[in-house]
């Protein structure tokens, strides 16, 4: 799959998306890098610790959180993608389910989208990764937790997002999927989720894993936002295990030792960039 200038092959690689959120009141680490500078720094330090894309939101979509307009998401991320693009060469992921903000992002340069709602919140995000003719990342997500069996369930939802993009004219090769761990589910079900990982191969689409400091993991080892490094490796572990291509976090570097590590014994071989 081609994202950016970078060619990457996900049937034998593993990449790590590096978390970046300019917004006030993200759950991990708002406030934290809603500057220009201060997000620049954190996406030089994501790139010397191993990130392979930088994922930018401009909209926190933490449990309860405020949606803002588009215009002040597109103030949010569209100097962020210039200055990127700019200084460094990374591809960049857009992070919204927004229609306009998502074409607003992919003029500014972004080079794939990662929508939460996986076209079903606007389609119109569909079209414009089309004309674009940039990758996708389809999240899971419903406006319920009533499921009859989970992972069916899940896999079904996700098709009628594949559905929408071939629609738009997404290629087929630009699409990823996102089992949305944290999204429509309760801790039973985000375990679930994790434990069952591998049924999304059936789909016949790359998988992308994030739980980075995801509530679940705080209920499961009694731990704040601040502390849940060892728990996010632990799913990277796992989620690479059960066939998961792509790893979404916040702190690189732990996660990129953890990969290298689990794609060498699974492969049986060093690790090289070809894995």
């Amino acid at each position: 799959m081609r994202i950016g200038n970078k060619n990457f092959d996900l049937s034998n690689q593993v990449l790590i998306m590096g978390i970046l959120n300019v917004t006030p009141d993200s759950f991990s680490d708002g406030g934290k890098f809603n500057n220009l500078d201060a997000s620049l720094r954190q996406v030089e330090k994501m790139i010397l610790d191993g990130a392979d894309i930088i994922d930018l939101g401009g909209e926190s979509t933490r449990p309860g959180h405020t949606q803002i307009s588009d215009a002040e998401e597109i103030e949010r991320v569209v100097p962020m993608i210039e200055a990127i693009r700019q200084r460094f060469d990374i591809p960049i992921s857009i992070d919204t389910y927004k229609g306009s903000v998502g074409a607003a992002a992919l003029a500014a340069g972004a080079d794939m989208v990662n929508d939460i709602w996986g076209f079903k919140y606007d389609p119109t995000l569909a079209e414009f990764t089309a004309k674009y003719q940039v990758p996708c990342v389809l999240m899971h997500n419903r406006t319920n937790q009533n499921y009859h069996n989970l992972m069916t369930d899940i896999n079904s939802d996700l098709q009628e997002s594949i559905n929408i993009a071939l629609s738009a004219g997404i290629s087929k090769d630009s699409i990823i999927l996102d089992p949305g761990i944290g999204f429509a589910k309760d801790y039973a079900q985000n375990m679930e989720t994790m434990h069952h990982l591998e049924d999304l191969q059936t789909l016949g689409y790359p998988v992308l894993l994030g739980t980075s400091r995801k509530g679940f993991i705080g209920l499961t080892l009694d731990l704040p936002v601040t502390e849940r490094v060892e728990g996010t490796v632990a799913t990277t572990v796992i989620g690479i295990m059960k066939g998961a291509s792509i790893i979404r976090v916040h702190d690189v570097l732990e996660n990129k030792r953890a990969a290298q590590m689990t794609a060498s014994i699974l492969k049986g071989a060093p690790w090289t960039n070809s894995i």
